[in-house]
């Protein structure tokens, strides 16, 4: 199978490439390859010809969405139509990966993959138009939403918590913010497994469970063996330029249906140590 993954040098990009490794795989991502660039982007994929495309790229930035717009959109839609679009004249299935920042987090019972988006923020709108864009032009398509993702690399919530542990005594982090950490490991294993099944479609697919940003900062330190040098606070705010659902659980019914199933998170966050060698 030929697979081309856009955003390869992100946190799920370089995942997909360890996972994928036995298949014929091409990593996109600036400066080499700029899918806001149709016409460079539709030469390279009539070169490779992929039989699937898995569209990770995207501006991730939630608060620097707010403060440009343009480039969120340019990024997240427009790019987003320009994979769709490739993936589509090369025959290629497409997996674009998107967020529970699409969901308000008004609701009180877990999201399913057919409840109605409603985002709060302009990375939340621009992911949903993603979305949507890449239903309309490739019908072959899987949508799969993710939420609080993190691999055992440098750069991520759990770095930070542990950077934090290094410099200082204590540190606030809010209880007002619900969600699922996801391991990028657990997230590619689950797309190595959708991208052999014809069961195109809208998937949620981040680990089981949820827990407060402050619960999350508390079971790294504990993995880690910190819990002393840092002492964490609870807050029930922490202001922020974007709007942000408070409150996302996204309900795996379309996954679990074809044998696709998430471990609970806090499972995922001790592999991930294991993984990093952190603990």
């Amino acid at each position: 199978m030929r697979i081309a993954v856009t955003g390869s040098k992100g946190q799920l990009g370089r995942t997909l490439l360890r996972q994928l490794q036995a298949e014929e795989v091409l990593g996109l991502d600036i400066p080499e390859h700029d899918i806001t660039d149709l016409m460079a982007l539709d030469a390279t994929l009539a070169r490779f010809r992929p039989n699937v495309v898995i569209h990770c790229a995207a501006m991730t930035d939630v608060d620097g969405c707010e403060r440009d717009p343009d480039a969120a959109y340019r990024l997240n839609v427009l790019g987003s139509r320009n994979v769709a679009v490739c993936a589509e004249r090369v025959g290629a299935a497409i997996v674009a990966i998107s967020t529970d920042y699409v969901f308000d987090g008004s609701q009180s019972e877990p999201y399913r993959e057919t409840d109605e988006a409603h985002p709060l923020s302009i990375y939340g709108r621009t992911k949903w138009l993603g979305e949507e864009t890449v239903r309309h032009l490739c019908p072959r398509h899987y949508i799969v939403r993710v939420a609080w993702l993190y691999d055992a690399g440098p750069r991520n919530f759990i770095a930070t918590v542990l950077r934090l542990a290094d410099q200082r005594d204590h540190v606030q982090m809010v209880t007002d913010e619900i969600g699922s950490p996801t391991y990028a490991h657990d997230v590619a294993l689950a797309l190595d497994q959708l991208i052999r099944l014809p069961a195109y479609g809208t998937y949620h697919l981040p680990n089981a469970g949820i827990c407060s940003r402050y619960e999350w900062a508390a079971e790294i330190l504990r993995l880690a063996g910190r819990s002393d040098d840092l002492r964490l606070e609870p807050s029930e705010h922490y202001p922020r330029l974007a709007r942000v659902p408070k409150r996302v659980e996204m309900r795996n019914v379309n996954g679990a249906e074809i044998g696709i199933t998430m471990r609970p998170w806090q499972e995922a966050l001790a592999a991930r140590f294991r993984d990093a060698g952190d603990a």
